[in-house]
């Protein structure tokens, strides 16, 4: 009588999984090489799948690019979410979403890499994806409701819009990593050395609370 052979164990088939997979790759090839310099072939070789089913997953390298900028945004977007700024005063909310976007931008140099790129090409291809528009329109909301309960609590000025707050508090987090090499080549300072990090994520935390608590002369 034939001894019967254990069953091979089967091999899963997680389509999201591998979607996850490729994307992570893609990120990190296109922060590296642009969007110009990116290669489908690259990031096939490295997720052990094959250009034709990236291609069936996303359609193209611009889809591909553009699922990498939604995964990108998504993820900032989503820690946001995640704050507790509903069991706290107004400052005290917006010093945690500052400091959140602050520790966001220097934990992940991708991503200012791929906003950098995208900026390089015109903004062209967010333009193109209106479900970006929608995904980040979430920061704007919650900076607006932080806004209203300083107004409320008489701590914060009443002229300030949240686009400008956000583009405030974006441009100081952007500008030390994406502009960390040259500026401390021009000015022989090492905006990643771990003072100067704390240092920075301390002065802009107090620049804004100063700036909404401003009388308006």
């Amino acid at each position: 009588m034939l001894k019967r052979m254990p069953a091979s164990p089967k091999r899963t088939n997680d389509p999201e999984r591998t979607k996850r997979d490729i994307v992570a790759v893609a990120t990190e090839e296109f922060a590296s090489q642009g969007y110009s310099g990116a290669r489908v072939d690259a990031i096939a070789a490295r997720t052990r799948t094959s250009k034709r089913m990236i291609y069936y997953y996303f359609g193209g390298k611009e889809q591909l690019y553009l699922a990498v900028l939604a995964e990108a945004y998504r993820s900032i977007r989503t820690l946001e979410s995640q704050l507790d700024i509903d069991s706290c005063d107004a400052r005290e909310a917006l010093r945690r979403l500052i400091e959140a976007t602050f520790d966001h931008d220097e934990q992940n140099p991708s991503f200012i890499r791929l906003v950098s790129i995208e900026n390089i090409h015109h903004g062209k291809h967010l333009k193109q994806h209106p479900e970006l528009r929608r995904l980040n329109a979430s920061v704007i909301a919650t900076l607006e409701k932080i806004l209203q309960r300083g107004r409320a609590e008489r701590v914060f000025r009443a002229d300030v819009d949240p686009v400008d707050l956000h583009l405030a508090i974006s441009s100081y987090c952007f500008f030390r990593v994406a502009n960390r090499h040259s500026f401390g080549a021009l000015f022989d300072r090492d905006l990643s050395e771990p003072k100067v990090r704390a240092r920075s994520r301390q002065q802009i935390v107090d620049m804004i609370l100063a700036w909404l608590s401003a009388v308006k002369t």
